[in-house]
């Protein structure tokens, strides 16, 4: 992916495919960690928040193993772990309220992270999971767009702001018209690229992520506030059952 937006210091090292320098020795427990029954007429999946740390959290808020992936949309690690490891990460560990699941942006690309990262929180706190999961299913096809692009696209970026740059990169990858063909109007699409208070948001978060905690590129998993090293699901699943989630 060759664009990029200046929006707060990207990281010299950072690449798709994870950070594992700075990989603590393994979350371990030697007793499984129990079940927990959801709020009524709720499944755990269902329960979603947003977290005082700028990500979205999905299933039991007070899980006693928390999963944190620090992602960007347009990685192909990240999409790997997508279409192989939410659905059985959802139906094995999420569901019982043993753990949770955190995504938080860490918008390796530029531009091109920034819009989906806005579209995605356009639609609201409940819908956030399911239109992840339709950004990461159209992945390839928002990256045959982008590098089917002029060279000289990339030069016009940087004269931009960064609401400027997510609203023309998010029409040229066509994420706009896949945003309002999953029920996001055009006007609303326009405004939510344009969010300063939001685009803040995940400048901060990512600056966190960089300066605090160590991650170096995505996805960067966490299990109760260490990194592990993990990058595919069953490294990630490995992992969880050592922490007891089994």
């Amino acid at each position: 992916m060759r664009f990029a937006l200046a929006f707060l210091p990207l990281l010299a090292l950072a690449a798709c495919g994870g950070g594992t320098e700075n990989a603590s020795a393994p979350v371990t427990s030697t007793t499984p960690v129990a079940a927990a029954t959801p709020p009524a007429g709720k499944q755990w999946v269902d329960v979603v928040a947003k977290t005082p740390e700028g990500g979205f959290r999905q299933g039991n808020p007070n899980a006693p193993i928390q999963l944190v992936e620090y992602g960007s949309r347009t990685c192909p690690t990240c999409g790997r772990f997508a279409a192989e490891g939410v659905e059985p990460l959802r139906q094995k560990y999420v569901s019982t309220g043993k753990v949770s699941y955190e995504f938080r942006d860490f918008p390796l690309h530029g531009a091109p992270d920034l819009a989906l990262a806005l579209l995605n929180q356009c639609v609201g706190t409940d819908a956030f999971f399911p239109m992840l999961d339709q950004m990461f299913a159209n992945q390839v096809a928002f990256g045959e767009k982008l590098n089917a692009l002029p060279e000289g696209f990339q030069q016009q970026l940087q004269t931009m702001t960064p609401p400027q740059a997510a609203a023309a990169i998010a029409d040229a990858m066509g994420a706009v018209e896949f945003a309002k063909q999953r029920g996001v109007p055009e006007a609303k699409a326009r405004q939510c690229l344009a969010d300063q208070a939001v685009i803040k948001s995940i400048a901060d978060v990512m600056a966190d992520a960089s300066n605090n905690r160590g991650v170096q590129g995505t996805p960067t998993f966490f299990i109760n506030g260490k990194q592990v090293d993990a990058a595919m699901w069953s490294q990630v699943e490995t992992a969880l059952q050592a922490a007891g989630a089994r």
